[in-house]
């Protein structure tokens, strides 16, 4: 049972999601100190190619293999779509109009989707504490929404709290797929394929954005957040996080997600110098509360 893995399989497990979530939540930052020069297309294509050349060059240094079967590549098309594509399609565009703290605030609602799509078609039970949770993260995210945007609660939606929320429910998602696909292959293989995937989809945005002009204006800082995101965030976190699906429910490495936030806070301070407003942080442990007593086990 899940519940009963042996400590060092369980601690390897939460070491790879702890990893991967720490890189994802520093992500915001890098991303939105890229989108200040470059396209969030090209910073797609970039960060990808990166990712897919790395992991590339480390399967036969970690005596892995590249082939798989046909019947998996359907499977690996999809994840590469939602996880990859899709998914940072969706949380770069966002970065545009909000704050990368906000971002790393909304995006703990990911176990919350988990949830309801068990709820949905898992036939899984809504009880009274699932309720109160629900509605306290909801209304934990309107406040960070509305701290972003300098108005009181009633205000007009921006569209880039829209699509990161959106792109919450597109990793839980994801996660589920992942696990439930049930796809033979080591992570690392796993985790090249959905990258490659991800990458020529995205590919045809680099000619549309001209990005090629966008690369020759980046300086050695913006190359650094550039190699960081291609390397740590597109190869080795999403191999962890493949990794501790390996040995784990994917709601429960979706509650590492929690932790997320910490790492984009202190990042946006330090490099960006955001101003952290008390109620973002209000607002996120209030979401955070609420998913946690969502996704609470009766025993």
């Amino acid at each position: 049972m899940e519940g009963l893995l042996p400590m060092p399989e369980r601690l390897h497990a939460s070491l790879y999601a702890l990893i991967s979530i720490t890189f994802w939540g520093i992500s915001f930052v890098s991303t939105k100190a890229l989108l200040d020069v470059m396209s969030p297309f090209t910073v797609l294509v970039m960060r990808f190619g990166i990712g897919s050349l790395f992991l590339c060059l480390l399967i036969p240094v970690l005596r892995g293999s590249l082939s798989i079967r046909l019947t998996y590549v359907p499977h690996l098309f999809i994840l590469g779509t939602l996880g990859v594509f899709v998914h940072q399609i969706l949380q770069a565009t966002a970065l545009l109009t909000i704050n990368a703290s906000s971002a790393g605030w909304i995006i703990t609602l990911s176990p919350l989707f988990t949830l309801l799509l068990s709820m949905l078609f898992l036939a899984e039970r809504m009880t009274l504490p699932k309720a109160i949770g629900i509605l306290s993260a909801i209304l934990g995210v309107l406040l960070i929404v509305s701290a972003g945007s300098g108005r009181s609660l009633n205000f007009s939606w921006d569209a880039g709290y829209f699509l990161m929320i959106l792109s919450t429910l597109n990793w839980a998602v994801y996660s589920l797929l992942l696990k439930n696909l049930e796809i033979p292959l080591p992570p690392l293989t796993i985790t090249f394929y959905t990258s490659l995937f991800g990458f020529l989809l995205s590919l045809p945005l680099l000619w549309k954005a001209r990005g090629w002009e966008q690369l020759a204006a980046l300086d050695g800082a913006h190359w650094a957040h550039l190699f960081f995101l291609g390397v740590f965030v597109s190869a080795v976190a999403y191999l962890y996080w493949a990794k501790a699906h390996e040995h784990m429910e994917a709601s429960q490495v979706s509650m590492f997600m929690y932790l997320e936030p910490l790492a984009t806070v202190v990042a946006a301070m330090l490099l960006l110098k955001e101003q952290i407003l008390l109620a973002t942080i209000c607002g996120g442990l209030l979401t955070i509360s609420g998913v946690l007593l969502a996704n609470r086990r009766p025993h």
